[in-house]
């Protein structure tokens, strides 16, 4: 290799360890504003780096440790954790299945009162009248079950009828075809 292109390849990796290294640093910043775990592998694995160019970079490994070592930085008291939003979240569901069960009763009853009020404007009276309808109602509903019961039981009996009659006919016309003795 000449000198040339030694020298290529030397700027080259300067080139690329810098950039490495402002990607590491950038790195450390964000972990540390977000006030996320810091660790070697932490920082590799968000910098898109190797950790053994992290301890082969021994400024960097102590600036790691540095502020792996310093407490969390205080959480401003507006910030929610994920669980207490996900908790949150949680309860506000179940309040509102519990308002719209409310609100189902609270409807049914509206229209309940609102229907008799409807029946009292007009003059009717859900008394003994309705009571009579309403047993009519049934006993009608009653006999037409019954009558179709009855019906189905009598197109059975047709059924097994017709199946007989074939049979007999065709037991007739086979004596009938056979010589007499």
């Amino acid at each position: 290799m000449t000198s040339k292109s030694t020298e290529s390849l030397i700027a080259s990796r300067r080139t690329d360890s810098t950039r490495r290294r402002q990607k590491v640093i950038d790195t450390l910043a964000r972990l540390r504003v977000n006030g996320e775990e810091i660790t070697v592998s932490a920082v590799a694995r968000q910098a898109g780096v190797d950790r053994s160019f992290l301890y082969r970079h021994d400024d960097l490994r102590a600036q790691i440790l540095a502020l792996a070592a310093e407490p969390d930085p205080p959480q401003s008291s507006t910030r929610a954790s994920h669980r207490s939003l996900l908790a949150d979240i949680a309860n506000l569901r179940a309040q509102n299945e519990r308002l719209r069960h409310q609100k189902a009763k609270l409807a049914e009853r509206l229209s309940e009162v609102f229907g008799d009020k409807v029946f009292d404007d007009a003059g009717l009276t859900r008394t003994d009248e309705s009571d009579k309808l309403r047993t009519r109602v049934a006993e009608l509903e009653q006999q037409l079950l019954d009558c179709r019961q009855n019906l189905q039981d009598r197109d059975d009996e047709l059924s097994a009828a017709r199946a007989a009659n074939r049979d007999l006919m065709t037991l007739i016309n086979s004596r009938a075809q056979q010589p007499s003795s």
